[in-house]
């Protein structure tokens, strides 16, 4: 089958399922599009380029979704986010983003470098703790960012270096500020501090 085929084929797909959703539990219905890359419980599908979303903040997904659905987050490695994304109502974002917000963020059993978490630590102390609180923070959807304890190492690494590389914008000038103050090796060193937790 053919990229473009694949593309077609998805897209009906999805507005099929998007069409459903009034008539059953929404949120089943919209999660079968997106399992396919964030797998049904939120943990992702082992791509590097997709994050865990189980147990993130309702409110944090729906700001990631709405970034996508409205160009301020690119999807330049995977076309389909923001293709999907693009479909999705108001209703459907916020039952998805409640969906996976309900689901608890698993452990990934990683395989982590303690040294590297150790140094990892100061890190997200000095530039990240202000607006990135675990997930089980009961401040953690007070906060501007999403909780990064717990997430994926190679995701993070693909996310740090996409905003330092500008393939991915900062939504934040706080954010942008903070990533211009990173020192070589502290990606690294922040991947897997919070791929520790």
């Amino acid at each position: 089958m053919s990229d473009l085929a694949r593309k077609f084929l998805h897209l009906a797909l999805v507005a099929g399922l998007l069409s459903l959703a009034p008539l059953a539990t929404a949120a089943p219905a919209i999660v079968e599009v997106c399992k396919a890359c964030h797998a049904e419980d939120g943990s992702g599908v082992g791509k590097r380029i997709v994050p865990v979303i189980a147990g993130m903040p309702a409110v944090h997904i729906e700001e990631a979704l709405y970034a996508y659905k409205d160009g301020a987050r690119q999807c330049l490695e995977e076309p389909v986010m923001c293709e999907t994304a693009a479909l999705l109502t108001d209703d459907n974002v916020a039952d998805l983003a409640e969906y996976y917000a309900a689901i608890d963020r698993p452990s990934l059993d990683e395989d982590i470098d303690a040294a590297l978490a150790a140094l990892g630590e100061p890190v997200h102390k000095r530039l990240c703790a202000r607006c990135h609180l675990p997930p089980d923070d009961p401040n953690v959807s007070e906060v501007l960012g999403p909780p990064l304890h717990g997430q994926r190492a190679d995701y993070l690494s693909y996310a740090l270096e996409s905003y330092l590389s500008g393939t991915r914008e900062n939504i934040l000038d706080e954010m942008k500020e903070k990533i211009s103050l990173l020192d070589d090796g502290d990606v690294e060193a922040l991947a897997h501090y919070y791929g520790s937790y």
